[in-house]
């Protein structure tokens, strides 16, 4: 928080200035889980992190105060698995192994299962040339 002053036209008065932008512990983790299954063999990365995501979920339910945190997991259309978070983005791992950033709705072609009461994804097809490829810093 950062202190202002600003006239009131009664003279200056303090008010506090709060930022919009809202992070949460579930933010750190999910860099460290990311970081963590960069470095494991490619073989291994997707049931590592989803390990990582369910800890992450379990922390973040101990923590009702917090921004709520979920994770929503599917296999794409080539054997990938989606991580789909609750904001609009979500993370791939490839068939190979590699690493992606993804927009949720423009980073897919997805399709829908649709009956009188819900709205299901049927499908995901991850269009890898619009996403970013995380890679390991060394």
């Amino acid at each position: 928080m950062m202190e202002t002053e600003r006239s009131t036209g009664l003279g200056p008065a303090r008010v506090l200035a709060e930022s919009a932008i809202l992070s949460s512990p579930a933010d750190g983790m999910l860099s460290a889980a990311i970081a963590l299954t960069l470095q494991a063999p490619p073989a291994e990365r997707p049931d590592l992190f989803l390990r990582f995501v369910r800890d992450i979920e379990a922390f973040m339910a101990t923590h009702p105060q917090e921004r709520p945190w979920t994770c929503s997991v599917f296999t794409g259309t080539d054997g990938s698995r989606v991580f789909r978070g609750g904001v609009g983005h979500s993370l791939v791992i490839d068939p190979a192994g590699r690493l992606w950033r993804a927009r949720s709705y423009e980073d897919f072609h997805t399709t829908y299962t649709l009956t009188e009461n819900s709205c299901e994804i049927a499908s995901l097809t991850p269009l890898y040339p619009q996403m970013r490829e995380y890679l390991l810093r060394g």
